[in-house]
């Protein structure tokens, strides 16, 4: 019987894995990024200043990300896999479990929350590029999510280009107009949305 290891041969379309020293430096490359930003804002943030920093060639840190807007969102791709656990399988109302308007609402609120606690790097990943902000992997994540709802709540619809108008009032430049411009609290952004829903009849 034949009884030697095996390697497991790739699916098609899986990225390989990460070899052990490119895990390394990525996570020094992230760490420095995020120590800059924390201590210094999202302005310092370049990627010589990252090079610096980490120790890592800057030719290595433009292969590893590209640019400053791909490295501010590889900051933020560990939050957005928990607040995707929530929304997608965690406890009710936010996840399943509950009415679609309640789990819309519960969303809407969950995803002022994680902007808001974010702020300064969301902004300066949508300003780096603010088409991405629409193409991301995680906008088009909430977007399903949303027009999921929206359809199971208002059947016939073009559920995808009403998420899109549901979701606009939640995007980083938008809360920061709102916070900075207009001088709203969290509270009161949030007791918006809900106006805003029962308009579009979902509350």
């Amino acid at each position: 019987m034949d009884t030697a290891p095996r390697h497991r041969l790739p699916i098609a379309g899986e990225a390989p894995p990460e070899r052990a020293d490119a895990a390394r430096n990525r996570r020094r490359i992230l760490d420095a990024a995020a120590r800059i930003v924390a201590e210094k804002g999202t302005d310092a943030l370049t990627m010589n200043a990252v090079a610096h920093a980490s120790g890592i060639g800057v030719g290595t840190v433009y292969r590893r990300f590209g640019d400053v807007a791909q490295l501010l969102s590889a900051l933020l791709d560990v939050r957005e896999r928990e607040f995707q656990g929530q929304f997608l399988a965690g406890p009710p109302p936010l996840g399943p479990g509950a009415p679609a308007a309640e789990r819309l609402r519960a969303f809407l609120h969950a995803l002022v929350d994680r902007t808001t606690e974010q702020h300064e790097i969301l902004l300066a990943a949508e300003v780096a590029d603010p088409c991405a902000h629409y193409t991301s992997p995680p906008q088009r994540a909430r977007q399903t999510h949303v027009a999921m709802l929206v359809a199971e709540l208002r059947p016939g619809v073009d559920a995808g280009a009403l998420a899109e108008f549901v979701l606009a009032p939640v995007s980083p430049s938008m809360l920061h107009h709102l916070i900075a411009d207009r001088g709203m609290g969290v509270a009161a952004i949030k007791s918006t949305i809900d106006e805003s829903l029962r308009l579009y009849g979902f509350g």
